[in-house]
């Protein structure tokens, strides 16, 4: 037994120094805030370890898929939730001098978990306590800190203006920080493009800690900053917007069609029609498995849904000249103002507009647990290949899962690839949003799901863009690549790189060189440096 006691001490003591050294960089980071903090105690109530009683409750308020809430799951060592520019520069300094990586949330909704989860120590840096909006409306601009959600953003242009907007997206609890660092689209894309598109001032602090506007910062890192992915340049503290008009009245309308009531063809024809109307509309089809009431087998279910920027009587002689196919009659209309279809674009439009405020609103479309994947379609798919999807969309294994179809065109057609790193422009019928839910725990489930999304994408390959297959940034899927934890070559980061940005992943890189040449700022699928700068 003694000698079984001695062989043990060797291996004890190493488990000891281990987590000893294991420990150091997390007490050195936080000894290194306190020092680096103008207001040691301002800091200290900002700060949360694992030890603190409130660190679950912050780190799992804005988890919104909780596939990344798992046991399993990386736990940041340390989250902070600065209240002043102060606190994100020391948190930046001392992450870098202790060799822990950062990531920083705004919403939380990033569908790879990015913004808080890493596979080697890291630091959360939460940006809850950074979302003021402030709206003029007479210059027409907004300035928005990037811990505001859209809603938040919403409702406040709407209490000040009910004939002005912001081009921003359905899924009004997403933070901007992260939504505009992916270009973010939105309602009023056909019409004013990407929020990106409207950006106007920004101000952000870089890997050293400077605090930058556009004039400070050149116009090339406005222009990585305003498309090109969150998580790769810096940290963006508040974005100045430009807000656009819209009429007092907008009108909406959902109109449903299953299999059987010739929804194949109605989509098919959508295909080719879409994309050519008005800027003023907003056509998107939700896609979705219920049981038939013929028979009780699987079908699927259409429900074409649009917003207009004007009347009733306008839109219907125009999509009676357009799409006399879907029957849209004066009873399927509803006319509202621009911020309540946010709230009929969620479903919930009987509810009242505070409810743009709620951070933890989560949308019926939207299961506890998902995974997402996006398209492009540049050719109309044919009603064969429509129907492939339809079957697996009847499969049990889909019962959650919603796919959406976004129609492109309008200006979208007239700004350059190249204005903003986001490239889906041009050329583009309509985008595919593959939201695959499910409500159940447990990896046997999440095996199934992501197995279905991953064997449906492959099937949708011919119909889709191709040299690069193009997918959304915001739309972050792991499946087409990710960088190594450490060194990324640039020909591995091109591999997803070219998918989400095309021929803009290059100026990136060489944005990213000058700005963070150390690649201090990054995870899975950040812009790496070029090699040997």
């Amino acid at each position: 037994m003694r000698s079984t006691q001695f062989s043990m001490l060797p291996l004890v003591l190493a488990a000891l120094f281990s987590f000893s050294m294991a420990a150091l960089p997390h007490e050195n980071f936080l000894h290194c805030l306190s020092l680096r903090s103008n207001d040691s105690t301002s800091i200290s109530r900002v700060i949360f370890t694992r030890r603190n009683s409130s660190y679950e409750s912050i780190l799992e308020a804005r988890i919104h898929n909780l596939r990344f809430n798992s046991t399993d799951t990386p736990k940041p060592l340390v989250i902070v939730t600065p209240t002043l520019i102060s606190h994100i520069q020391a948190t930046i300094y001392c992450s870098r001098k202790h060799g822990l990586q950062t990531r920083t949330r705004s919403g939380g909704h990033d569908y790879e978990g990015l913004s808080f989860v890493a596979r080697v120590p890291f630091v959360v840096i939460d940006l809850i306590n950074f979302r003021s909006v402030d709206i003029d409306v007479e210059n027409r601009v907004a300035w928005v800190q990037a811990g505001a959600i859209l809603g938040e953003l919403y409702y406040r242009i709407q209490e000040n203006s009910r004939t002005l907007a912001f081009p921003g997206g359905v899924f009004y609890t997403i933070g901007l920080g992260g939504y505009i660092s992916g270009g973010g689209f939105g309602l009023l894309f056909r019409k004013y493009g990407t929020a990106g598109d409207n950006v106007v001032d920004v101000q952000f602090i870089d890997v050293n800690g400077r605090v930058l506007d556009r004039e400070s910062m050149g116009e090339d890192l406005f222009w990585a900053i305003g498309g090109g992915g969150g998580g790769s340049f810096g940290i963006v503290l508040a974005w100045k917007l430009r807000l656009v008009p819209v009429p007092a009245n907008v009108t909406v309308f959902t109109v449903s069609r299953t299999l059987e009531q010739n929804a194949t063809a109605l989509i098919h024809r959508w295909q080719s029609i879409a994309p050519d109307l008005p800027d003023e509309v907003y056509p998107s089809v939700q896609l979705r498995a219920i049981n038939s009431t013929q028979d009780g087998r699987r079908t699927v279910v259409a429900s074409f849904v649009s917003m207009f920027l004007g009347s009733i009587d306008d839109l219907l002689p125009l999509m009676e000249q357009r799409f006399p196919e879907l029957g849209l009659t004066r009873q399927d209309c509803t006319e509202m103002s621009w911020a309540e279809s946010v709230l009929y674009n969620n479903g919930i439009q009987n509810q009242p507009l505070e409810i743009l405020l709620n951070r933890t609103y989560r949308n019926p479309i939207i299961t506890p647990y998902y995974k997402i994947k996006s398209d492009y379609v540049k050719q109309p798919v044919s009603e064969t290949g429509l129907n492939g999807l339809f079957s697996r969309l009847t499969e049990e294994v889909a019962s959650s899962t919603v796919i959406i179809l976004f129609a492109y065109g309008g200006i979208m057609n007239r700004i350059p690839e190249n204005a903003t790193p986001f490239p889906h422009r041009a050329g583009n019928l309509y985008k595919i949003f593959y939201n695959v839910g499910w409500l159940e725990d447990g990896e046997v489930e999440a095996e199934r799901r992501v197995e279905w999304a991953r064997r449906t994408y492959s099937y949708m390959s011919p119909f889709v863009s191709k040299s690069p297959r193009e997918a959304y940034i915001n739309y972050r899927d792991l499946d087409i690549g990710s960088n190594n934890i450490g060194y990324t070559s640039y020909a591995q980061a091109s591999a997803w790189g070219h998918k989400y940005f095309k021929d803009n992943f290059d100026r990136l890189v060489q944005v990213k060189t000058r700005i963070d040449p150390e690649n201090f700022f990054k995870h899975e699928q950040s812009i790496p440096p070029h090699p040997g700068n």
